[in-house]
């Protein structure tokens, strides 16, 4: 008689599936966020616009990426956090204070990515508070301003708890979600896509611009480190220089995240 078989479980996919389960929660939190917006606002289809965007921010991105940007006359919007700054890790370091203030001084946008970098349905909407203006008082030391900011969410979770605090902080919040910003859009869940290996993912976005022409709205990418061997979640130098150009050869108006919305007539239309 055979005995029945025995079924295991490898121990290293045992350690994962905490992290698993925590990736499919977001998820599912993101969509039904998309699916009850909190506030609406109306995306016009009069022109294409393309806003680039970093997070965190990669000292690459300062140093290649702005200089990019900058060559073709266009400046992009840099969501930093504080915590982060000046860092070293493994393939990557973070900029610092002067950093910052260099990318102010040459006429990028300076937008909010919290201060400790933490999955936002994991803290109390107390201590977001806290931590958002810490990160606030630190923004403000490299490039002051006395409207809202513009705030993209750390690893692009959501949060149903924490909207009423974000809204009331921020002129718009930008999640990812892969898709254009047209017709009526909640501005604490911008859509953004992103720019991240393999390289023939980067190659593939300039259909996104395509789509953007042929149905005019707001076409938001955002990225990370820009370098000769770019992280999982960044680009090389030439990949991104093809995306901003292509954008423009296409009659696409480059504008940081502020100075679209400024374009738009959405200034404070969603408060």
């Amino acid at each position: 008689m055979r005995s029945a078989a025995t079924f295991s479980t490898p121990p290293e996919r045992l350690a994962r599936l905490p992290a698993l389960i925590d990736q499919y929660a977001s998820r599912l939190e993101n969509r039904l966020i998309r699916a009850a917006p909190w506030l609406v606002m109306q995306v016009p289809a009069r022109e294409p616009i393309v806003s680039f965007t970093f997070d965190d921010v990669p000292a690459s991105a300062l140093d290649v990426g702005a200089a990019i940007l900058e060559g073709d006359g266009v400046r992009g919007t840099f969501y930093i956090s504080g915590g982060l700054a000046g860092r070293v890790e493994p393939r990557r370091a973070l900029i610092d204070l002067a950093g910052c203030k260099e990318l102010a001084v040459r006429g990028h946008e300076i937008g909010c990515h919290s201060h400790a970098h933490r999955d936002l349905r994991h803290v109390d909407g107390n201590v977001l508070i806290e931590d958002l203006a810490r990160n606030a008082r630190y923004l403000d030391a490299i490039d002051p301003r006395s409207g809202r900011r513009n705030f993209a969410y750390p690893y692009n979770s959501g949060s149903f708890g924490k909207r009423a605090i974000l809204a009331g902080a921020f002129r718009t919040c930008r999640a990812a979600g892969e898709g254009i910003n047209r017709g009526p859009t909640d501005p604490t869940f911008l859509r953004a896509v992103e720019i991240r290996q393999p390289q023939q993912h980067v190659l593939g976005l300039a259909r996104w611009i395509d789509a953007l022409v042929a149905n005019p709205g707001w076409l938001i990418f955002f990225t990370h480190d820009i370098s000769p061997r770019p992280t999982p979640h960044g680009c090389t130098a030439p990949s991104f220089r093809l995306l901003v150009g292509y954008a423009l050869a296409r009659g696409c108006q480059v504008l940081t995240v502020d100075a679209a919305l400024d374009r738009m007539g959405l200034r404070e239309q969603a408060r």
